[in-house]
């Protein structure tokens, strides 16, 4: 089990495949199972795949203090370097996309490509704010309630439909979230990005879901107009977690992407 130390943390990471370096970050209440384990086999042939699991996740340990994007993106940073030379081509999705943005503005010379997958620029505005106090009462208050209001708002209806009846009971009894989940929802209600994006040199695609209920889309716009000469793809009719259930779709976006000349 592979673990790096960095700032008081012991940052466990996954490391499959062989060629260029690949590091994918996953988002609140994920680990690099549960998020990419349907995804990493599809770039192992060709790349070493990465996957770091931040603060609050997988066997990542610390002193349970509060986390801050810049722990989150040394973690990322650190696992990156102790698994594979780089520079590495960057995944984030939903929080992880913060951190890897936040890698990309701090460490240039790290990331040759980046991709942002559902992710946002900060979360000062009434919506964002009303969303994770919402998130984190459920948390404290009612785990069951929890989980029902991040499938209802992280899937589309007809995702949910495709998991039938027993599906959606199996994912009631399922053990998540992780005991770390509270302190990354505290930290995704005090994201600011926008003083680092300017910083941010890596070709970059942005990927955002129309439909996303959780992270709305215009989050995705956001980090577009602040990263220059980035990419905006906006993926109609798709959740935040639709492609859970089917990645081949965000897949192709990415290789098209980290393959261009």
């Amino acid at each position: 089990m592979p673990l790096v130390p960095v700032r008081g943390t012991r940052v466990h990471y996954e490391v499959d495949g062989q060629g260029p370096g690949l590091v994918l970050v996953h988002g609140t209440g994920g680990d690099a199972d549960k998020v990419f384990g349907n995804v990493v086999g599809h770039f192992t042939p060709t790349r070493t795949v990465v996957r770091p699991n931040f603060s609050g996740s997988g066997r990542t340990t610390d002193d349970v203090t509060d986390l801050t994007v810049e722990l989150i993106a040394d973690q990322v940073a650190a696992a990156t370097r102790a698994a594979v030379d780089g520079p590495v081509d960057l995944l984030g999705f939903s929080l992880g996309a913060v951190a890897a943005a936040a890698v990309a503005a701090t460490r240039p010379e790290l990331v040759r490509r980046l991709v942002l997958v559902a992710g946002w620029a900060h979360s000062t505005g009434p919506r964002d704010q009303y969303y994770f106090r919402t998130w984190r009462q459920l948390l404290d208050t009612d785990r069951e309630l929890l989980k029902r209001f991040s499938a209802l708002t992280g899937f589309s209806p007809a995702t949910l439909n495709r998991f039938g009846h027993q599906g959606l009971a199996d994912s009631l009894a399922d053990t998540w979230p992780p005991p770390g989940i509270g302190r990354q929802i505290d930290l995704g209600a005090r994201v600011d990005l926008r003083p680092l994006l300017p910083a941010v040199t890596a070709p970059t695609l942005v990927v955002g879901f129309a439909d996303d209920a959780m992270i709305p889309v215009e989050g995705s716009r956001q980090l577009h107009t602040a990263i220059a000469g980035s990419r905006l793809v906006e993926v109609e009719g798709q959740r935040h977690m639709d492609w859970f259930a089917d990645p081949t779709g965000l897949i192709g976006l990415t290789r098209d992407f980290l393959d261009a000349d």
